[in-house]
């Protein structure tokens, strides 16, 4: 029987009565160690139960790189280069045609000669041949520099790309939502209030997106417990996120190398799981263990402290590989039945939406 400290203890049972927990709270949880630890991880396994059942999901997916050509200066991105590329639109055509998959994350870097017709055209021109598709596609950062360098809002430009076939937003670009961070490792992107107001009109006229923070930098405790606290009051609002996906951060890049970080270590890792479980208990129901990010084993250990998606198959992944990431760029089926089966959970695949395939 664990003896545990009072004050985590009511924290831990406050959330299995389906109460809020706080600021304060969060923060107590991300430090805990020992008895703590494994109760933590334990009522986030609860709470994916409770939530979600005994399903793993994962989508067949495929990431498809539109350009890396970018105005931007991101220090943890070795995505951008010197001798950068526009693919054509039979190159982007080929990876979309890969067999049995179901979506797209279609992803670019912020080009200067890339307008908002460019996409629209691109978008009708895959859901014309492909209609069955799902198009995961452009992050707030992509689509205010897209809507700024075409003379129109972004809900202008959102609009028009639901309308030529846009199924989805990722919730990328958020890296960690607070400006003073910001102003350090992304300091020409988007601010926090443009990427909050870019993902509330996403849901506003009923495009779904993805959440996610890039974590183990630069920033502190209490940056993450607030970044998830924003998310958290946005779902709230609108209940647009149709998951959280914590990404841990690769450190072979230049922010890495600036600062010496050597990236979070296991701990941070699970405790972002597990206290995002119990932060949004509910109210983003699916929380994604990032296999590119952790690896297959450690991302199997995410699924017993609060995690319930394995995400994408991910065919042709380049973004984490390029930043030093070495789990791969490609998952099977099978390889992830193997991560699921020995812990007594059900593999299932699902849509982008999360329906059950």
């Amino acid at each position: 029987m664990l003896e545990l400290d009072p004050v985590i203890g009511e924290i831990l049972e406050s959330s299995l009565d389906g109460k809020d927990i706080n600021k304060k709270q969060a923060l107590e949880l991300m430090e805990v160690i020992d008895d703590e630890y494994h109760a933590l991880c334990h009522v986030a396994n609860k709470l994916r139960e409770r939530a979600v059942g005994d399903i793993v999901t994962y989508v067949s997916n495929r990431n498809v790189y539109s350009t890396n050509i970018c105005m931007s200066t991101c220090k943890f991105c070795s995505f951008r280069t010197d001798d950068g590329y526009v693919a054509t639109r039979k190159e982007i055509m080929e990876k979309c045609s890969t067999p049995h998959i179901t979506e797209i994350c279609m992803q670019g870097g912020l080009n200067p000669e890339l307008d908002a017709e460019y996409y629209i055209d691109l978008l009708r021109y895959i859901k014309s041949r492909l209609p069955d598709l799902h198009i995961h596609a452009f992050s707030p950062a992509e689509i205010d520099h897209i809507s700024s360098i075409s003379g129109i809002s972004p809900k202008e430009f959102l609009i028009r790309a639901k309308e030529a076939g846009l199924g989805s937003v990722p919730g990328t670009a958020a890296e960690i939502l607070d400006d003073d961070v910001r102003a350090i490792i992304c300091p020409d992107k988007i601010d926090t209030k443009k990427w909050v107001e870019i993902i509330k009109t996403a849901h506003g006229l009923g495009i779904p997106s993805t959440s996610t923070i890039m974590y183990g930098h630069i920033e502190s405790i209490e940056n993450r417990v607030d970044h998830l606290l924003i998310l958290r009051e946005i779902q709230r609002e609108t209940g647009g996120f149709t998951e959280f996906i914590p990404l841990t951060f690769i450190p072979g890049n230049e922010l890495g190398d600036t600062y010496d970080i050597k990236g979070a270590n296991g701990s941070d890792d699970v405790k972002m799981i597990a206290v995002s479980r119990l932060l949004f208990n509910g109210l983003i129901p699916n929380i994604q263990t990032a296999w590119v990010k952790l690896g297959r084993k450690f991302a199997q250990t995410m699924l017993m402290c609060g995690a319930n998606d394995l995400g994408g198959t991910l065919y042709n992944e380049s973004i984490t590989r390029s930043s030093g990431g070495v789990h791969g760029q490609y998952i099977s089926p099978d390889e992830l039945r193997m991560m699921v089966e020995p812990l007594n959970r059900t593999l299932r695949e699902r849509s982008t939406l999360y329906d059950l395939l």
